[in-house]
């Protein structure tokens, strides 16, 4: 019988360094209700947005994703070509084919990398840093380049009274490879298909080439609601059991900038204490998908709420009906 070779595995995985971009273009509440039967009081109160970002003509997902990855290139500091693979989180790369990943790592001159995107819609950065956390600990790879990156208005219905002030673009970096401990815990992780129709682009890409007509974003709103209140506590609570930690542990909790008000139920779910900073990214970058987790991180570090090497816990949760959830160690 064969015996195959296999890569050595190392012992621990962490992230070393974030960067994001946020386009210039601020877009307002009072801008967002031009559109809509609506108002600012109404919009922060239903989910605590003040102001969102949104990308240029041109800006792309993939010119977003690249500034977002030199920076956190440079927060690790390393260069493109000690990279072994680029995985971009997203779902609103403009092909189908080839992926975003592929671009970004030619224009970075991630010469060594491989590339691939991955669709678990706003659980796409946590989905990535799971799967990039058990790549490097079975040695397949040192360097991996994790980008969540978004260009949500480009499918808004901007005459969805629903959706319309929600989304917004952006993206976020890390670079995750061996550490001397782990700095990455478990990935609680799970998907219920059932709930599909719940986020959904309609019509679906085939049929919106054949007809002209564009794909936009559809929301069920309540029933996501019910669903992330209902769940993604849970989901918090095993990832912190998985990695053997409390949330008197914690510095910060950063979930996926959803609503405020979801934020606040899984606070209070959690009991978290008065000690843990929550993140609030959303009031000024709206809801950015898969970019939110890593955005609302690095608004916490900006301001000087987490510093290198602070615990905190992260949730995604959205379309699919997926969900993602880990604790990690501020880089």
């Amino acid at each position: 019988m064969i015996t195959l070779n296999t890569p050595t595995p190392v012992a621990h995985s962490g992230i070393l360094g974030l960067g994001v971009y946020r386009p210039e273009r601020i877009v307002t509440n009072d801008e967002i209700c031009l559109r809509i039967d609506s108002n600012d009081e109404w919009i922060r109160e239903r989910s605590g947005i003040i102001e969102r970002r949104h990308a240029g003509a041109d800006e792309t997902v993939v010119s977003m994703a690249t500034s977002a990855a030199r920076k956190a290139l440079t927060d690790a500091g390393i260069t493109a070509e000690q990279l072994d693979l680029v995985i971009v989180a997203t779902v609103t790369h403009r092909y189908q084919t080839p992926s975003a990943a592929a671009e970004i790592a030619a224009a970075l001159g991630a010469v060594n990398a491989a590339a691939t995107d991955t669709s678990a819609a706003c659980a796409g950065f946590c989905y990535g840093l799971g799967i990039a956390d058990g790549m490097i600990r079975s040695g397949v790879a040192k360097y991996i380049l994790l980008i969540g990156a978004e260009k949500l208005s480009e499918i808004v219905d901007f005459d969805d009274r629903g959706t319309a002030f929600l989304f917004a673009d952006g993206a976020g970096a890390v670079i995750v490879g061996a550490t001397t401990a782990q700095g990455i815990g478990p990935t609680i992780w799970g998907a219920d298909g059932t709930q599909l129709d719940a986020i959904i682009m309609e019509p679906d890409t085939y049929t919106a080439e054949k007809t002209g007509t564009p794909s936009v974003l559809t929301m069920q709103g309540q029933a996501v609601f019910r669903w992330a209140v209902g769940q993604m506590g849970d989901a918090c609570a095993k990832a912190m059991a998985a990695a053997g930690v409390t949330v008197n542990d914690l510095a910060a909790f950063v979930p996926h900038q959803a609503n405020n008000r979801i934020t606040d139920s899984l606070v209070k779910h959690l009991d978290l204490p008065d000690h843990v900073a929550i993140a609030r990214d959303i009031q000024y970058s709206g809801n950015t998908s898969a970019a939110s987790v890593p955005l609302a991180l690095d608004r916490l570090r900006e301001n000087g709420e987490v510093k290198s090497g602070d615990l905190v816990l992260m949730v995604g949760f959205g379309a699919g009906l997926v969900h993602a959830a880990q604790v990690a160690l501020v880089p």
